[in-house]
């Protein structure tokens, strides 16, 4: 049985999508500690105990390659064959079995020392190749140490089914993200603050929901704790309330299957066709959204390649990476980078501030760090080549207009030094706001009169109008439905936009979620931004819309002076779009 209501830890996102599960601890205690020895007349046992684990997993390697055949790109799986490679090492396995035999080290003690040996003197030398061979020594050594240890028993439920397992870890191995059956990991929450190399390239084509830079994240959890993942929001919610897991546990990624997503826009009951656009933050998730169908990313989230390494990215990095954005999806959407102090990036903060959300975040610590604006702007405006392309750039957290101004500025200054250097950097720029905060919903007017369009982050205009932590598992009810006085805002900024001609866009699982849905499209919103994982749902739910019922419900909420008020009428909703749902069954 779960103990007392956990915390909720906050990381970076490197694949987005949710995940319930049991907690899974991976850590490396096999690789270090004070090696034992062995009698003289146990070393030739230690010796066919080394090659019997060789074999144990070359054959795990054998069946693991099978297993996700056709589930990565055929390049990310032959890392596999690296490590079948260094399984049969003359030098790996030489300086195992001379341990063993010279210094009568056990076998443990003996692969221990080789991997760190390895190790020590790879990450001296400024090579990443070689870097990268000694992390993948590293994961072969934690596999014949696995195989000789024998694997951890399966997490089960209460009623002894297996459970889905998250995948809890300092640092990420491959062989950590398998069990003995090769079963893929629901989710992966790493405590370090990066996830590079071969591990993070199968955790991505895998499209495993995966979190890094969870700080305290080994001492929060323990074996088995039930956890509910949302890697999207960059969120681990640690034995949550058994409201939250039913939540989140219908619309876990691995109950939408991508071939059965649908890829056709939705329409309301009464044959509205809505505009919807992907949520996406890699490369992998932006080839998911084409394929279920999108043919546009109404916002890319910027922070991926800032958090992979300890340093921020180079600017021909930057440029490879939008320019690859660019090529799958040229109508992209950037959102500058949004990256508070709890991330834990020294270049970006001093240290963790007594109230991330409302420190330097956003636009503001981009403005206070002028090298990374100018070095993420100036990637942008060479990622654009051609006259007839546009280069869309969200700015986050605005607000107001000299923060808009500023980033203007700063646009127009690299591409004046570009054009010096003679780099080419040509297409429009157009900016947007996002829409987060309440000072911008107050000084919408003069925004739309200097920007080119608006998109709306729901959840977070939410948490910051209500002056409600949405992490706070104590406030949790006050995000459950759209506060009217939220939906107030909403209206002002869809009207506004209307005014100026501006497009609108609208993010968050509070305007997707069913319940809140004809309230959004009741005060005029039409234009959705939201991950794959989300489409099946909300095609659903629009179905069950009609737009005059919308407009009536919309009205209502927005005369509500509670959100008690608000939710007898979404109460009321939902009753009637059940019944309809029902009637849509038989």
């Amino acid at each position: 049985m779960d103990s007392e209501i956990g915390p909720v830890l906050k990381g970076v996102s490197v694949a987005g999508g949710l995940a319930v599960g049991r907690v899974r601890r991976r850590t490396h205690e096999a690789l270090s500690g004070m090696p034992a020895r062995v009698p003289l007349d146990a070393v030739e046992q230690e010796l066919n105990r080394f090659h019997q684990a060789l074999q144990r997993s070359r054959a795990e390697l054998a069946a693991l390659k099978e297993h996700i055949r056709g589930e990565v790109p055929a390049e990310t799986a032959r890392i596999l064959d690296v490590h079948q490679a260094l399984l049969k090492d003359s030098a790996f396995l030489a300086d195992v079995e001379n341990l063993v035999m010279n210094e009568q080290l056990a076998l443990q003690g003996a692969i221990a020392k080789v991997v760190a040996d390895f190790d020590r003197i790879f990450k001296l030398v400024a090579n990443d190749a070689l870097r990268e061979r000694a992390v993948d020594l590293r994961d072969v050594g934690l596999r014949v140490l696995r195989c000789l240890e024998g694997e951890p028993q399966e997490v089960h439920e209460g009623d002894g089914t297996r459970a889905p397992v998250v995948l809890c870890a300092r640092e990420l191995s491959i062989v950590d993200m398998f069990n003995a059956q090769h079963e893929q990991v629901a989710g992966i929450v790493v405590e370090l603050g990066g996830l590079s190399g071969h591990a993070a390239q199968i955790a991505r084509s895998m499209r495993i929901p995966t979190l890094v830079g969870v700080e305290g994240l080994l001492a929060a959890v323990e074996e088995g704790d039930l956890v509910v993942l949302d890697a999207s929001e960059g969120l681990l919610r640690v034995r949550p309330e058994a409201r939250l897991v039913e939540q989140y546990g219908s619309t876990t990624r691995s109950d939408l299957p991508r071939a059965r997503r649908s890829r056709t826009a939705p329409r309301t009951r009464d044959a509205v066709t809505l505009d919807w656009s992907a949520l996406c933050g890699s490369l992998p998730e932006l080839e998911e959204a084409r394929e279920s169908g999108f043919d546009r990313v109404g916002l890319y989230r910027t922070e991926l390649l800032y958090f992979i390494d300890r340093d921020p990215p180079s600017l021909d990095a930057l440029v490879a990476h939008y320019s690859a954005v660019l090529e799958h999806a040229p109508q992209t959407v950037f959102r500058l980078l949004d990256a508070d102090s709890t991330l834990g990036a020294t270049w970006l903060h001093t240290g963790r501030e007594d109230n991330p959300s409302m420190g330097l975040a956003g636009v503001r610590a981009l403005l206070a760090h002028e090298s990374i604006l100018r070095r993420q702007l100036a990637a942008l405006l060479r990622s654009v080549t051609q006259t007839s392309q546009r280069l869309s750039i969200a700015i986050p957290m605005v607000v107001d207009c000299d923060e808009l101004r500023r980033v203007k500025q700063t646009v127009h200054e690299e591409r004046r030094e570009l054009r010096r250097l003679g780099v080419a950097c040509e297409g429009e720029v157009e900016f947007g706001v996002i829409v987060s905060t309440p000072a911008a919903v107050l000084g919408i007017a003069d925004l739309v009169r200097e920007c080119d369009f608006v998109i709306v982050a729901l959840d977070s205009l939410q948490e910051r109008v209500l002056a409600a932590d949405r992490h706070n598992a104590a406030l949790a009810y006050m995000h459950e439905s759209l506060h009217p006085f939220v939906l107030r805002a909403l209206d002002a900024v869809v009207r506004a936009c209307e005014t100026a001609g501006r497009t609108v866009s609208v993010s968050g699982a509070l305007a997707l979620a069913r319940e809140n849905l004809a309230c959004v499209l009741g005060v005029g919103v039409r234009r959705f931004v939201l991950e794959p994982v989300a489409m099946d749902a909300f095609v659903h739910a629009a179905r069950h819309v009609d737009m005059r019922d919308a407009r009536r419900v919309a009205q209502s909420a927005l005369r509500a002076s509670s959100a008690a008020e608000t939710r007898t009428i979404v109460d009321a909703l939902r009753g009637g779009m059940a019944a309809e749902a029902g009637g849509d069954r038989s």
